[in-house]
């Protein structure tokens, strides 16, 4: 009997082996050709060809080193603005310190959300590299695109999610904050920051549709971010209007609400209807899209609490935004070295998708509890 059983499992091991060394001989074969074919050629054919290879290795170790090499990453970078410093609202003039000479000119605070929404989209563009709209981001791997791939793509979903809370947040600038409805035109500066900032986020220096060069991406974001900049400045010296009503602040807590609701919606979907462990290739993708949306507003709805004091201060909603703060911290601590998408009740393979849409929810619910105060 254990010779029966023995066999068996050397039978097993002979398949597995039979199997492994076809598939590495499909492999492999392109490459065994390929150097066949270039050992026989001049070396006027071998000199352009191991030129090409080299500008290959080289652009592939450059595209490595900037999806891997998270530069200025930091999900507590919103202390540095020491935003509890600021007693005065966005846009109101500041008062002259006690004993100090009144200055040339008036001075008003400066927004917390446009300094915000500038510095992640330089965390974007300026710091780390804009990987979608890379040459080899966009070739994919052999043809598939790097989305349906378990690697080399969760900086550039993570790089989207913070996208999307900032153009999120220029549409309300333009719309809403940096004016006042009914009696003010819309600002120059934020409007084209609005525009710039909605720019494909695809883009190389070529393109197929329409055919022909291109402007890149990340060309388009710098310069909202000299748009907002210059806002911001104007701001400062009272050139500039951000309007700091609570119903400004209602409209802006329901849009970003809203917003992810539509994430948790897609981090739901795919935990339920996709639940293979670690061998979903699009769980990375939508983790990190969340996780860098979640990144994004939580620094922009802290400079919010900022821009909007006089208004948190007398609904009395401190409280809650230090609730809403602490849930934002811990969702920002899971950084899981691999996703899983399992099942809830899984054991050896866990539902990171499933855990990211839980504090997405409870943020959620949060601002939902904020709007409701607000509108009291």
């Amino acid at each position: 009997m254990l010779d029966g059983i023995s066999g068996f499992f050397r039978s097993i091991g002979r398949t597995i082996g039979r199997w492994a060394r076809l598939f590495v001989a499909w492999a492999f074969w392109p490459f065994m050709a390929a150097r066949g074919w270039y050992v026989q050629r001049s070396w006027m054919v071998r000199l352009p060809v191991l030129g090409f290879l080299a500008l290959m290795v080289a652009l592939y170790g450059y595209f490595f080193w900037q999806t891997q090499a998270w530069t200025g990453f930091n999900p507590s970078f919103v202390d540095q603005y020491r935003l509890a410093e600021r007693k005065v609202p966005a846009g109101q003039e500041l008062p002259v310190a006690e004993g100090a000479a009144a200055p040339a000119a008036k001075v008003c605070q400066r927004s917390a959300i446009v300094d915000v929404t500038a510095d992640l989209t330089d965390f974007n563009v300026n710091q780390n590299a804009w990987i979608s709209s890379m040459l080899l981001y966009r070739l994919g791997f052999f043809g598939i695109d790097w989305d349906h791939t378990p690697f080399l793509d969760n900086k550039a979903s993570f790089q989207r999610g913070v996208n999307q809370a900032v153009r999120r947040t220029a549409v309300e600038l333009v719309d809403s904050l940096g004016r006042v409805r009914g009696t003010s035109g819309i600002n120059n500066d934020l409007q084209k920051a609005r525009g710039n900032l909605q720019f494909d986020e695809y883009s190389w220096y070529f393109g197929l549709d329409p055919f022909g060069p291109k402007t890149p991406t990340p060309s388009y974001y710098r310069s909202a971010i000299e748009s907002l900049r210059k806002f911001n400045t104007d701001l400062a010296s009272c050139n500039a209007v951000f309007d700091s009503r609570a119903d400004n602040l209602i409209q802006f807590i329901d849009r970003i609400a809203n917003d992810l609701g539509s994430t948790s919606d897609m981090l739901a979907e795919r935990s339920a209807n996709h639940a293979r462990g670690w061998f979903d290739t699009r769980a990375d993708d939508r983790f990190w899209f969340a996780y860098g949306q979640l990144y994004g507003y939580y620094a922009i709805l802290a400079a919010a609490q900022s821009d909007f004091s006089r208004v948190v201060a007398e609904r009395n909603l401190g409280a809650l935004y230090g609730a809403t703060n602490a849930q934002f911290q811990s969702a920002l601590r899971i950084q899981p070295a691999i996703i899983s998408n399992g099942r809830e009740d899984g054991w050896i393979m866990p539902s990171h998708l499933a855990t990211m849409g839980f504090y997405m929810l409870r943020v959620r619910s949060n601002l939902v509890e904020m709007r409701a105060v607000l509108g009291r």
